[in-house]
Parts: structure tokens; C-alpha cells; sequence
């Protein structure tokens, strides 16, 4: 039977979880996705905010709209999460964690525009989609050929959803 300072000195070892990433490149890539995380979760909350206080003669279809693009962008959240941890990283704890690392703006406004949500959020996926093709660039030189092709098929979910929102938005 182990003695308890054995498990103590287990539960605080490093992780060591296997990898044939290199060390540093794994911690790179690690450190990207968790900021592609943050963004992601922002992007999250910021379409259901938008889904929620949405108004408007298209209230019913953009409403349909956001909430399926909130769905979609929730959808990734524990892919990327589950990937850091794959390499051996540890990934975000809170919402402050969060918040530290987004780099995808809040908008706390009482009101704003139908039209206006809309192209925010395209932009803001515009601007996740060149994150994203970032981190697959670092993916690339680590050799990490999985999580590439993950951002891939995020990547293409990202430019439908900028699709939609530009079409919708066209006079």
C-alpha cells in the first residue's frame, strides 16, 4: 500500500503525458490552442448574446441562424481542450483564464443592431479563421500533422459561418 507521501509527491508530479512532438513545440502549440480556446469561447458567449437580444423584422431567422452557429462554435470547444491535453499540455481553468488569454472583443452594449451583430461576428470570425491558420502553420513546423488537421476542418466550418453572415447581410 502506498504511504501518503507517495501519492502527494504523484499528484503534484509534471505531467508527462507521451508525445513524439518535440517538448517545445508541443508547449508552442499547447500555448496557441489554448489562446484559439479562449477565442473560441468568446466567440461562443458572443453569438449567444446576440442570439439572445437579437430584434428585429428577421428576429426569427437570425435567431435560428446564431444559434446554430453558437452550437457549431461550442461544438470545437472540447476537441481543442482535448488536444493540449494530448500533447501534454494543461489547458484553461476559468473564465478569468479565459478572459486573459481571448483576444475576441466583448460587446456589453445595451442594444445593437440586427445588422450590425451580424457583421461583428463575421469579422470576428474573419479574424478567428487567421488565428487559426497560424496555429496550423505552427502545427506544421512541430510536425503535428492531428491537430492541422482538426484546425482544417475548423477552419472550413469558420468560413461557412462567414458565408451565411455575409450573404445575410448583403442589401
Amino acid at each position: 500500500m502506498p504511504n501518503s507521501n507517495h501519492v502527494e509527491a504523484l499528484r503534484k508530479a509534471p505531467l508527462a503525458t507521451p508525445s513524439d512532438i518535440d517538448p517545445q513545440a508541443a508547449k508552442d502549440v499547447a500555448g496557441a490552442l489554448n489562446a484559439l480556446l479562449a477565442d473560441v469561447f468568446a466567440l461562443y458567449l458572443k453569438t449567444k448574446n446576440f442570439h439572445w437580444h437579437m430584434s428585429g423584422p428577421h428576429f426569427r431567422d437570425y435567431h435560428l441562424l446564431l444559434d446554430d452557429h453558437a452550437d457549431q462554435i461550442f461544438s470545437i470547444t472540447d476537441d481543442i481542450a482535448e488536444r493540449v491535453r494530448k500533447i501534454g499540455g494543461t489547458t484553461i481553468h476559468s473564465i478569468g483564464h479565459i478572459a486573459r488569454l481571448q483576444r475576441v472583443t466583448d460587446n456589453d452594449a445595451d442594444f445593437v443592431d440586427a445588422a450590425d451583430m451580424l457583421s461583428e461576428l463575421r469579422e470576428d470570425d474573419k479574424a478567428l479563421v487567421l488565428r487559426m491558420r497560424a496555429v496550423h502553420s505552427l502545427c506544421d513546423d512541430a510536425g503535428d500533422v492531428a491537430t492541422a488537421s482538426l484546425l482544417e476542418n475548423w477552419i472550413d466550418q469558420a468560413q461557412r459561418r462567414i458565408w451565411f453572415l455575409f450573404e445575410t447581410t448583403r442589401g
